[in-house]
């Protein structure tokens, strides 16, 4: 088997994927901008070759790349990254090379909140109100029509990035001046609770594993407020939570893929409400997170269900384990070294955070695992506490 992986050194913990495939007896191909030099030695190990371009973002590039390997191998197998920047390249590279897996004209519903939303229907799942807006009378028309707060977000895009919440007609006037020229979703702010439905399906779409968290805030504030954030598994995963987790994946016919799908808990209503869809794990570290709490490696479990469509590990929900993020702006009660006097007997990694992910998830974290919900909030509250 020919699997080609773009950036295999970023985010730097997926580079395990890469590493668990060549031991699987993969043909593992790397491309990327990064010199060869700088890779991890068990990453230059894994790579049976690796093809440095110029430019990542230059689709020329990147064909030749593969026009090159595939004329030393033979036919490329898989194509993958797991990272959402990639999401493209990697569906047109698929397309162009014919490589099984998601292709140019699956983006649409995986890319556009819009489209998202549309299948959310389909799966017969809530979502916000809310639609497209291609004009100023188009917004005031949807204000008047839900009310406020609203949410302006960029019909592609990732995180919260250029997000905008508006509370009345001024923040409507400004967003509507600020925002930039390309198509927005407006919808209705759901105030209620962040949760997840995180996990890895085979290749027939068989949920294998998976799992569910909940945060502190929204991503939009973290980012926007620029505040710290936390969030953590749950060790029981709510039934209706997991039926409409079930149903999307299902009508987004989900095969061989990371998923993570994100829902509001109304506190209106209790109602389960659909956001997005993303298919890949959650951002920076969370993988490894999830095999902290339960005991496994979907390093290793991904790169068998690719090789192998097995996925061989039981797991229990025996902890959770609590993602805890710090910024370098903010001025804490607490030392590091008082953290690890106070908690360091479940604090199970730390380590600082790649610049890239910073705003959303801060400059410096702590994994923080313990069966016990009550001492994973108090490490939580204690580590993010300012003076």
């Amino acid at each position: 088997m020919n699997h080609l992986y773009l950036s295999p050194h970023f985010p730097p913990n997926y580079h395990l994927f890469c590493v668990h495939l060549s031991r699987l007896g993969v043909n593992v191909l790397g491309l990327a901008d990064e010199p060869y030099e700088w890779l991890r030695p068990d990453l230059r190990e894994a790579l049976t070759e690796y093809y440095r371009v110029n430019d990542m973002h230059s689709y020329d590039q990147l064909l030749r790349a593969c026009g090159y390997f595939t004329h030393r191998y033979g036919k490329i197998d898989r194509i993958d990254s797991h990272t959402e920047y990639w999401l493209e390249a990697e569906a047109r590279l698929r397309t162009d090379f014919n490589v099984e897996g998601p292709k140019m004209a699956d983006l649409a519903v995986i890319k556009r909140k819009s489209a998202m939303k549309e299948m959310f229907g389909r799966a017969g799942v809530a979502a916000p109100r809310g639609r497209l807006i291609e004009t100023a009378d188009a917004l005031w028309r949807l204000a008047d029509e839900v009310g406020y707060p609203l949410v302006g977000k960029p019909d592609i895009g990732v995180g919260a990035a250029n997000t905008f919440k508006l509370h009345g007609p001024e923040d409507v006037m400004r967003f509507w001046h600020a925002k930039s020229p390309t198509p927005y979703l407006v919808e209705e702010f759901i105030q209620g609770q962040i949760m997840t439905f995180d996990g890895l399906t085979d290749r027939d779409g068989n949920p294998v594993f998976y799992t569910s968290m909940t945060y502190s805030q929204g991503v939009m504030e973290t980012v926007n407020e620029d505040r710290h954030i936390y969030f953590y598994n749950l060790r029981e995963i709510p039934a209706d939570l997991e039926e409409a987790g079930r149903r999307i994946l299902r009508t987004f016919s989900v095969r061989e893929r990371f998923f993570h799908c994100e829902f509001f808990r109304s506190e209106r209503d209790g109602q389960v409400i659909a956001l997005e869809i993303n298919l890949r794990p959650p951002g920076g570290p969370i993988i490894d997170m999830f095999n902290y709490a339960h005991n496994i490696d979907l390093y290793w479990e991904w790169a068998n269900i690719v090789v192998n469509n097995r996925f061989v590990e039981s797991y229990a929900r025996k902890y959770h384990c609590c993602f805890v993020g710090r910024k370098f702006n903010k001025s804490y009660r607490h030392s590091h070294e008082q953290i690890m006097d106070a908690f360091g007997y479940c604090i199970v990694h730390h380590q600082a955070m790649p610049s890239v992910f910073a705003l959303a998830m801060g400059d410096y974290y702590y994994f923080v695992r313990s069966p016990d919900l009550d001492e994973i909030l108090a490490a939580a509250h204690f580590i993010q506490e300012l003076t």
